[in-house]
């Protein structure tokens, strides 16, 4: 299934049913009156988050969705029926924006979770609603009120408790191959991985979500390469893993340059927690191993891990350092808001 992280859709909500007019006449009844019925509701257009769901591939093909209008009143005050809501799913992470494409409507991050993104109208009054004593005998009634239309864009990113960062070529794809059953496709030129890939990871009895996105080249918030689109599938991880390629001419510059990148992309992620490591240990000399490791630490101010995808050196201490600060981090969420004590009256 291809991957879409990003749709235009255009949503019609429904109109109103028209009130009726409408009079009893019934025979032996000698005073009849108004009983027109009131029209029915338009339906919604709704958003739902469901499981199963990991790309907006379904918006390609159907862009425009239109709620049912509600029924019409009639007479004998029977009420129109309201008109069906449209239910649009979307997998976990989704958000909806407005037509400018920077104002946000709606979060999905739970399943189950259901959003109204336009009301149906209200429908029309009958003309028994407007029976007074002073007016026994109406001959209006109201129309069903317009439904709403926009223009919305839907905007996935994706749910993981880590993401994998790096150059092109780094080995991040190899990495998420040997530690997770995903099967990126793996290639020795740079820009291999097209579309952010998703792998569950096992680490003795836990298990954890990583992703892998494409990799960041210098100038990338400026659209250089594939650009710093992908990023927003790395905004909701808990801790970042920086892969860096250790068979590359500077250790230190490598890691610089991913980090301009992410911190011109803005939205927290450079105050994001990082794991620092180096890859490709196995194709590397003792004597190169220790520089580009010196280079690193001088560059990032912390001490690199160092570990081979293809071997699998330094892989288990790399994941272990990933599932401590994912459940530091799960269990910052779990702590209870305190509040303020008082005393009782």
């Amino acid at each position: 299934m291809k991957f879409l992280d990003q749709a235009k859709i255009y949503i019609f909500s429904g109109a109103g049913g028209a009130g009726s007019v409408s009079f009893r006449r019934e025979k032996f009844i000698e005073f009849g009156g108004p009983d027109g019925g009131n029209g029915g509701h338009g339906g919604d257009v709704i958003a739902e988050c469901v499981n199963g769901l990991n790309t907006l591939i379904d918006y390609r093909y159907q862009q425009h969705f239109k709620a049912q209008t509600g029924g019409h009143g009639m007479g004998q005050n029977r009420s129109g029926a309201g008109g069906k809501d449209i239910i649009l799913k979307v997998p976990r992470g989704t958000q909806v924006f407005a037509e400018d494409n920077e104002t946000l409507l709606a979060d999905l991050t739970e399943y189950g979770q259901r959003v109204i993104l336009a009301k149906g109208g209200n429908g029309g009054f009958g003309n028994q609603h407007f029976k007074s004593s002073v007016n026994r005998t109406p001959r209006n009634a109201n129309p069903g009120l317009p439904g709403e239309e926009r223009t919305l864009w839907l905007r996935l990113k994706l749910i993981a408790d880590a993401g994998l960062v790096g150059l092109p070529n780094a080995g991040k794809s190899t990495f998420l191959a040997a530690v997770s059953a995903a099967k990126p496709k793996i290639a020795d030129y740079p820009f291999t991985t097209l579309h952010p890939q998703l792998g569950v990871v096992a680490v003795n009895t836990r298990e954890f979500i990583l992703a892998d996105i494409p990799g960041l080249i210098e100038g990338a918030h400026e659209g250089i390469g594939l650009g710093d689109r992908f990023l927003g599938h790395v905004e909701r991880c808990r801790v970042l893993l920086h892969l860096i390629d250790g068979t590359c001419e500077h250790a230190g510059k490598a890691y610089k340059t991913v980090r301009t990148e992410l911190e011109a992309y803005g939205n927290e992620l450079i105050d994001k927690v990082e794991i620092v490591a180096i890859n490709k240990a196995d194709a590397m000399s003792p004597e190169q191993l220790k520089e580009q490791v010196a280079r690193l630490k001088r560059a990032s101010k912390k001490t690199p891990m160092v570990l081979s995808a293809v071997s699998g050196k330094g892989v288990p201490e790399v994941l272990r350092a990933l599932l401590k600060i994912i459940d530091g981090a799960k269990a910052d969420e779990d702590v209870p808001v305190e509040t303020e004590w008082h005393p009782e009256a």
